[in-house]
């Protein structure tokens, strides 16, 4: 099946901390895009919920954002490594710190 997203997915690895309140749980990326990416974790809340996100960029560079959930899969923390697809899509709202980190990094992996 061909792709019909108009911005291709990069399937990227990165530590995130999240939470509504706070971000206290913890997931990894995957399928990052300019606008938003998936969080792989056990930990998952309702499509419509405004997430705070801390995104681990390298030793010394954070990027903190606001997101909203775009959809979720829950998968018990048990099956996580086998089905992959456990935790939810979300569509970045706003950048709090380090837009221009998160920018960059995104341009690099579609050079």
């Amino acid at each position: 099946m061909t792709e019909k997203r108009l911005n291709l997915r990069k399937n990227r690895r990165l530590e995130v901390r999240f939470g509504p309140d706070e971000p206290k749980r913890i997931g990894f990326t995957c399928d990052i895009t300019r606008q938003g990416f998936f969080i792989q974790s056990s930990s998952v809340c309702r499509p419509g919920t405004l997430l705070i996100v801390t995104m681990i960029m390298g030793k010394d560079q954070q990027v903190r954002l606001e997101a909203r959930v775009r959809w979720a899969k829950r998968i018990p923390p048990n099956l996580l490594r086998v089905v992959k697809k456990g935790g939810m899509g979300v569509k970045i709202v706003h950048f709090r710190a380090g837009e221009a980190i998160y920018r960059s990094y995104c341009a690099a992996l579609n050079a």
